[in-house]
C-alpha cells in the first residue's frame, strides 16, 4: 500500500530475462500487486518473473497493446503503474512518480524522457521519431505532449472504463494518452524522469514502426 492505496505494478515482457530480473529486484516494498505479462517469450523471463514473486501472465497473442490490455485486465490494484521490462525506466523513482500523480490532481499521470539527460540512452533515430511523433500528436490534439511513445505512466484503474483502447501493437503508448486527453473528466499530465539504456535486444524497428504509429494518429484524430 502507498498511503492507503492498494498499487499494481504492470509490465510487458518479450524476451527480457536478464532486464526483468533488475526490475523485480529493485521494485519497492509498497507495490502490492507485480504483473508480468509474458508476451510469447522464447527465453526464461516467464521463470524469472515467477521466481521473484511476480505473477506472471501469458498473452501468446504478441503486441505491446494486447500484452498490456491482458494485464490491466487482471490488475486488482486502484492505481496502476506501468514500465518496460528492459529495465530501461527508473524502478526505484515509482515514489516520486506517485507524489507527483497524487499532487498533480488527474487520473493520468505519463512520465516523459525529454529532456533527456543521458543522450546515449536512445539511439538518435529514436530521438528524431518520437520528436516528430510527439509534435505530431500535440498540433493533431492541440495540447502539448513531450513523450508521446513513454511507456511509464501511473494512472487510476477506474480511468480504463472510460478509455477506448483497440490498438494491438506499439501505437497503444499513443493511443492510452491520447484518450486520457480527450477525457476531462480524466486528466493528462506529464513529469520528467530519467532514462536508460536499455538491457537485451531492441524490439522496435524505428521506420516501420515510426510511419505506423504515424498514421495511427491521424487516424485516430478523425475517430470519435
Amino acid at each position: 500500500m502507498y498511503k492507503g492505496h492498494r498499487i499494481t505494478l504492470v509490465i510487458p515482457c518479450l524476451n527480457e530475462e536478464n532486464g526483468i530480473r533488475a526490475v523485480l529486484d529493485a521494485t519497492p516494498d509498497f507495490v502490492d500487486e507485480t504483473i508480468v505479462v509474458d508476451n510469447n517469450s522464447t527465453d526464461g523471463t516467464e521463470r524469472v518473473a515467477r521466481s521473484m514473486g511476480a505473477v506472471v501472465i501469458r498473452e501468446t497473442a504478441r503486441g505491446y497493446g494486447r500484452a498490456y490490455r491482458k494485464g490491466f485486465a487482471h490488475a486488482t490494484g486502484d492505481i496502476i503503474v506501468t514500465l518496460d521490462g528492459d529495465h530501461s525506466y527508473p524502478v526505484d523513482a515509482l515514489s516520486y512518480l506517485l507524489e507527483a500523480f497524487f499532487h498533480a490532481g488527474v487520473g493520468f499521470l505519463s512520465a516523459s524522457r525529454f529532456p533527456m539527460m543521458n543522450r546515449n540512452a536512445m539511439p538518435w533515430k529514436n530521438r528524431l521519431g518520437n520528436r516528430i511523433l510527439s509534435i505530431t500528436m500535440s498540433i493533431l490534439f492541440l495540447r502539448w505532449v513531450s513523450d508521446s511513445q513513454s511507456g511509464m505512466w501511473v494512472f487510476r484503474k477506474l480511468a480504463l472504463d472510460k478509455m477506448k483502447l483497440r490498438s494491438d501493437g506499439m501505437t497503444f503508448s499513443e493511443e492510452i494518452k491520447i484518450e486520457a486527453i480527450r477525457r476531462r473528466d480524466i486528466g493528462f499530465r506529464e513529469i520528467p524522469i530519467s532514462y536508460s539504456q536499455r538491457v537485451g535486444e531492441i524490439k522496435l524497428q524505428p521506420w516501420r514502426d515510426g510511419i505506423r504509429n504515424l498514421l495511427f494518429l491521424f487516424r485516430k484524430r478523425l475517430s470519435f
